[in-house]
């Protein structure tokens, strides 16, 4: 399974970031039998972005191809964008190795609550 998480740092003792368009960075984590097997960073593209950020983070993330999504918040423009991409996104927060830890064992919730719409970094 290869899931995507927004994170404030590059290693998996980071936290999770709870802003998903402006993140600093997106964790690709892959598992199998419930277990991390590898994992790399890459930048966020949405957060140089003066408007449109979580747009294009979530483009981002369609390219990455992941299974799952995992953030704090989700905007309605990048929730659109996940949506048609057909990407379940779940709530996580605290460390990125103890909120992976939670999802494979099903205690995340899928994020249904959206963060309402903003204008560029304030």
């Amino acid at each position: 399974m290869r899931i995507v998480i927004s994170s404030i740092g590059d290693t998996l003792d980071s936290d999770v970031d709870t802003r998903f368009g402006r993140c600093k960075y997106f964790l690709i984590v892959e598992t199998e039998n419930k277990e991390i097997k590898n994992f790399s960073a890459v930048q966020n593209e949405g957060v140089l972005q003066g408007h449109g950020a979580g747009i294009r983070a979530a483009e981002q993330i369609g390219e990455l191809k992941p299974d799952a999504v995992i953030t704090g918040n989700l905007g309605p423009n990048a929730s659109n964008v996940l949506s048609q991409l057909k990407v379940q996104v779940y709530h996580g927060s605290g460390k990125v190795n103890t909120t992976i830890a939670a999802f494979l064992e099903g205690k995340l919730q899928r994020l249904t609550e959206i963060s309402r719409a903003h204008s560029g970094m304030r």
